[in-house]
């Protein structure tokens, strides 16, 4: 069975003979070149652009994630379980999703190591939004399609509840979560001063307090969510966006992903103007599928969870590997979550 790989250098012709066998209709890959692509953290890709010795089944670029050379990073990856995650999504549930994708052909995570690999469809010429600038409307009412798609799929399954690797939630991980957040935070205030409104730090310091009871509260049905749904992780060009980056889907509430996503990806005044018109389209689309949840309830879980970004936010921020670009992107997310908490009294819902 081929395995997982550590880094970009094993990425080699004869590994990716056996990854791909099932593919190739008996050929060999003669010859590969890998180029770094996409702006991930907590895990490398590649551009891989391969060479057969005849005509295969497979075209002749996919897309390599790999563990990340940053030692930062990896260790982030192992503490939250990322590479399991990801490799597991691809193996076991991407492909019986009604949700627009990249093509898996392959997906292995080695335990003991840390390590894996998944090898996807190269989607290019389509491109990702942009966390910074944010994106249209439009484009926001596009993925809010896939992802109400993904909810109904998932919504209240006892066979992904199961899942080990996807349900894992539990009293201690709660435990976990708040501490290493309210551990964070003092850095992260500390490294970003100047560049965080001042309500946003205000915010975060009235969220801390009641932390834990937002981050173990267990109402409400729950499905499939991925966990980082933003404008970086879509891509746009084709007839419907495609979702990247599974590394940290899960089991949980539907609306979560949803306030996520409005939060981060959209300018202040354009998610302000569209908010309520945005999450009447997502619950549309979810009864829609036959999920069946009132509109109240829908609307006051969307307002309950718009903490999820700022603990995203916090955690990623301080645990992978800095970049200027990176340092960019999570000032804006921070200061855009605050202000989206602000503007629908989360606050007041915690608990």
């Amino acid at each position: 069975m081929t395995t997982a790989v550590s880094c970009s250098a094993e990425l080699t012709p004869e590994y990716l003979t056996g990854a791909l066998a099932g593919y190739l209709d008996g050929r060999v890959v003669t010859a590969v070149l890998a180029e770094p692509v996409g702006t991930g953290q907590v895990s490398d890709s590649y551009r891989l652009r391969l060479s057969y010795d005849g005509p295969a089944g497979l075209p002749g670029t996919l897309v390599a994630k790999i563990p990340a050379a940053d030692p930062a990073s990896r260790g982030a990856a192992r503490a939250f379980r990322t590479y399991e995650i990801e490799a597991s999504f691809y193996g076991q549930l991407a492909a019986g999703l009604p949700v627009c994708l990249a093509r898996c052909y392959h997906a292995a995570y080695e335990p003991a190591p840390d390590e894996y690999v998944v090898l996807l469809e190269d989607l290019d010429p389509a491109s990702p939004g942009d966390q910074l600038d944010g994106i249209s409307p439009a484009q926001a009412a596009a993925a809010v399609s896939e992802l109400a798609a993904l909810h109904a799929a998932g919504w209240d399954r006892a066979d992904l509840a199961a899942l080990p690797w996807l349900n894992r939630s539990s009293p201690e991980a709660s435990a976990l979560m708040t501490a290493v957040l309210t551990d964070l935070y003092p850095g992260f205030r500390d490294r970003y001063a100047g560049r965080l409104e001042p309500d946003t730090v205000s915010l975060i310091e009235d969220f801390l307090p009641v932390a834990a009871r937002y981050l173990s509260a267990g109402e409400g049905t729950r499905t499939i969510v991925h966990g980082d749904f933003r404008a970086d992780n879509l891509l746009f060009g084709g007839a419907r966006p495609a979702v990247l980056d599974w590394q940290t889907c899960s089991f949980g509430p539907g609306p979560g992903d949803l306030s996520y996503f409005l939060g981060s990806s959209l300018p202040v005044p354009q998610r302000r103007a569209h908010e309520r018109d945005l999450v009447r389209h997502y619950h549309a689309e979810l009864t829609g599928r036959g999920v069946r949840v009132g509109w109240d309830e829908c609307w006051l879980d969307y307002r309950r969870l718009a903490f999820g970004g700022i603990v995203m936010t916090i955690i990623a921020a301080m645990v992978v590997q800095r970049t200027d670009r990176g340092d960019q992107m999570f000032v804006a997310m921070a200061n855009r979550h605050a202000r989206h908490a602000l503007d629908v009294g989360a606050l007041g819902l915690v608990g």
